[in-house]
């Protein structure tokens, strides 16, 4: 809950939402004329079907006192949503707007008594419930004044023309670091216990009872060039803890997991032994792992592609010793029985992983657990990897979401799951495209070893040569690209039976069907994303619908006893 006090003195605890259809209503008596004016005659429903994010700011009585709708194209025509990057290219070479840090503000209505206070906790919101985004945009007549609530929000940025107005419109951009800055990570220090033993007893009580009141001054004071303890400040104050170790029993991980998508988290060596001596024919429902080196600050492709099973699951805590944390592959190694039949590759490189051995943060600060990834890749500029343990049945929390659950094998004696996160996935520069006949060379590289990958490219080829199949079905090929490497690739066709699916489906309880054009539903028939950078699925998919003019995308899981199909994970 948020206080907000208005002019008059009078105060109101008020909390953000998700917006949801009963407040329609609601939204529609908040429209004045100069709403109107400002955002042009909204169709909320049409809106809200179409929205990215739509905020709703409640009362303790549950009663509406604002809303906000966000998009990820602007609004007015002043661009095609699949060519604003290009309208907005001249306006100022300073923002790195991107499709990936940008929204559009539709829609703002608000109580006018607690206008301002209203808006600057949906912006805050907003920032937090996206932690990729920068930049949230503004585009209104130019002749227009934002008022007072809105002017205090937004800067303006230029003037751009519009298409299908005779007419110009100005654009105005808030900014995050203006609201919901990014946490600044540094090594901890002892000075440090106090702001973050709260944070520590708020989740778990049991680390003082077993290891001393002061388990975390002492952790952080037997920090050594393999262990190291690192916080997240805001204003001066730690709100969150990570303690990572480079000792990692990799022994023991290649016998319990299959690491080998990760060249089993190790440096290539010349005497790997990665296939056993007579080659057998595996097949993997899965997606590909193109392994990415960094050196010099440069992210360089190799040409070894392999394959991992794409199931996702989270995360925890690990155990802790007193005077200094180990992870728990630092532990005493194992025998395990192997079945003679099953191949275990071999690895003679150095461990090119660390671990993250304790971490916890302010559930205030949650969504910016990413911003410690950066920093503690620095501290271990030879790693490629970060992993991490946690108890099967612990609970979600976000910094996982980022991570690969690594599949285990059978024989495995370990009661955790293993997650990796490789440093690649920090890059921010992905791009989602329409494909090009240039693409086809990197695109077969890249699915080389999946099951369907003549499919794909067979259906890449109808959507190179016509665009359509012979039938007359629109087909379409996106493609995300990483420094100039292609990373995944997706086929959809406009879906022509969707009076089938609206028969036979309960889609209408997930959207108003008409609502959407018939043009605007479509099929996804192959997606393939290294999953390096899995955790950008949601953009990828975002993207798609965004440059296809889609609204809704199905995607057919045929049953596993179905002879000739295949169920995808």
């Amino acid at each position: 809950m948020t206080s907000l006090i208005s002019p008059r003195g009078r105060e109101e605890f008020v909390h953000c939402r998700r917006t949801e259809s009963q407040d329609i209503h609601c939204i529609k008596s908040l429209i004045r004329k100069y709403t109107e004016k400002l955002f042009g005659r909204i169709n909320v429903v049409y809106l809200l079907e179409k929205a990215n994010l739509a905020i709703t700011l409640c009362n303790e009585r549950d009663e509406i006192m604002a809303h906000a709708t966000f998009l990820d194209y602007p609004n007015w025509d002043v661009a095609k949503q699949d060519e604003w990057l290009t309208v907005f290219s001249e306006l100022d070479s300073e923002l790195q707007y991107t499709p990936l840090n940008s929204l559009f503000m539709h829609l703002f209505v608000a109580i006018d008594e607690y206008a301002l206070g209203c808006c600057k906790e949906i912006i805050r919101t907003v920032f937090k419930a996206a932690p990729d985004l920068h930049f949230i945009f503004l585009v209104v007549p130019s002749y227009m004044s934002l008022g007072s609530t809105l002017v205090t929000i937004f800067e303006p940025v230029g003037i751009v023309p519009c298409f299908s107005f005779d007419e110009e419109f100005s654009v105005h951009v808030c900014h995050r670091h203006h609201h919901c800055p990014q946490l600044y990570i540094r090594q901890a220090r002892v000075e440090d216990h106090d702001d973050l033993m709260p944070i520590f007893m708020h989740h778990d009580t049991s680390l003082r009872e077993i290891y001393g009141e002061y388990f975390l001054a002492e952790l952080i004071e037997a920090q050594d060039e393999e262990n190291y303890c690192v916080i997240c400040e805001d204003k001066g104050t730690a709100v969150g803890f990570m303690s990572v170790c480079s000792q990692v029993n990799m022994e023991l991980l290649h016998q319990c997991f299959n690491l080998g998508p990760f060249h089993g988290l190790c440096k290539p060596h010349p005497d790997d032994v990665l296939e056993p001596e007579k080659t057998r024919s595996l097949h993997f429902r899965s997606v590909y792992y193109s392994e990415i080196a960094y050196e010099n600050d440069t992210y360089l492709s190799k040409s070894h592609l392999t394959t991992i099973s794409m199931k996702f699951f989270f995360i925890t805590l690990i155990k802790l010793r007193k005077r200094n944390m180990t992870c728990l592959w630092s532990l005493a190694s194992f025998f395990l029985a192997i079945d003679d039949e099953d191949f275990r590759p071999v690895y003679k490189g150095a461990s090119s992983a660390f671990c993250i051995q304790l971490f916890c943060i302010d559930e205030k600060y949650e969504t910016r657990s990413l911003d410690f990834m950066q920093f503690v890749f620095s501290l271990f500029p030879h790693k490629d990897f970060c992993i991490i343990s946690v108890p099967h049945l612990t609970p979600e929390f976000i910094l996982i979401q980022n991570f690969i659950r690594i599949v285990p094998f059978n024989t495995s004696i370990l009661d955790n799951d293993l997650y990796v996160f490789h440093r690649a996935g920090l890059l921010k520069s992905i791009n989602i495209r329409l494909a090009t006949t240039n693409d086809v060379p990197n695109v077969k590289n890249l699915i080389r070893t999946l099951n369907l990958n003549q499919n794909i490219m067979e259906d890449f080829a109808k959507y190179n040569m016509a665009r359509r199949d012979p039938d007359g079905t629109t087909v379409q090929t996106f493609v995300a690209e990483v420094l100039n490497q292609i990373v995944g690739v997706s086929v959809i066709r406009t879906e022509m039976d969707i009076e089938y699916i609206r028969s036979h489906y309960n889609i209408e309880d997930f959207i108003y069907y008409n609502h959407h054009q018939r043009e605007e539903h479509g099929h996804i028939h192959h997606f393939v994303l290294n999953p390096i950078f899995q955790h950008y699925t949601k953009y990828f998919l975002k993207e798609i619908l965004r440059l296809s003019f889609k609204s809704c995308l199905y995607y057919l899981i045929y049953p596993q006893s179905r002879e000739g199909k295949v169920k995808e994970i």
